[in-house]
């Protein structure tokens, strides 16, 4: 069994800055990838971050520059830093780690977090 945990989301004011974090535990060899998505009302959910296995970063386009994704594969822990983050920005965050287990590796989704930008 494997448990995700979110945390670090907030309200903040545009310009500001946010780390969300995702700590995986429970019965598992390692967190391999990982990918970070968000949901705004009414609009569907939206790839924002991914990270390979072996470190390598991708980005949607809106994010580029402002937002950097990580992970720490000794605490089996996620992150989303969020720097001059804009209204457009607010939504509910969810991480999406593949976690590597003894027999197979599957995705997980994170419980969300919710994110708030004010102008």
């Amino acid at each position: 069994q494997v448990q995700l945990v979110e945390s670090g989301g907030g309200l903040v004011q545009a310009g500001g800055s946010l780390r969300l974090s995702c700590a995986a535990s429970g019965s598992f060899f390692t967190i391999s990838a990982s990918g970070w998505y968000r949901q705004a009302p009414g609009k569907q959910r939206e790839l924002v971050a991914l990270i390979s296995s072996g470190g390598t970063t991708n980005y949607a386009d809106s994010v580029k520059g402002r937002f950097t994704i990580s992970k720490d594969n000794a605490k089996n822990t996620v992150f989303l830093q969020m720097n001059s983050l804009k209204p457009e920005d607010t939504a509910v965050y969810y991480c999406n780690p593949l976690v590597v287990t003894a027999s197979s590796q599957r995705y997980y989704w994170g419980q969300g977090t919710q994110v708030t930008v004010s102008s």
